[in-house]
């Protein structure tokens, strides 16, 4: 099934201190993105350092997907990720550095994404 219209917004607060919440946030954006819908992860706190490589190479539990495969089927299917600046600069990283799809942007711009309207879920 394929809905372009219907957006998804996923909002991630966590980190690898919790894989098995990561993991799950991104198993419900993948599932949104391969269904055809705009797919905005909006990551803070911990949840930032997701977006640098090297760092979400985890797999969570026995059974469960690696968090890297989830990552790039999330890509594959235009997911996108918006990161907090406040983070970013709180916890020193580089956001040139990032993986692709991932930018810099706060409420205002997860707002702005979200416009007429989008399910969301929290994490």
């Amino acid at each position: 099934m394929t809905n372009s219209t219907n957006k998804a917004a996923i909002s991630l607060t966590t980190g690898l201190e919790d894989a098995e919440k990561v993991t799950v946030a991104f198993l419900v954006a993948v599932g949104a993105a391969e269904s055809g819908r705009p797919t905005m992860m909006f990551l803070t706190k911990e949840a930032v350092r997701l977006v640098v490589p090297g760092v979400a190479v985890a797999t969570a539990c026995e059974g469960c997907p690696p968090l890297a495969s989830l990552i790039e089927r999330y890509r594959k299917a235009d997911g996108r990720f918006l990161v907090c600046p406040i983070c970013i600069e709180s916890k020193k990283l580089d956001a040139d550095g990032f993986i692709d799809g991932a930018e810099p942007g706060g409420t205002v711009q997860l707002w702005e994404w979200i416009g007429d309207g989008a399910t969301t879920f929290s994490y």
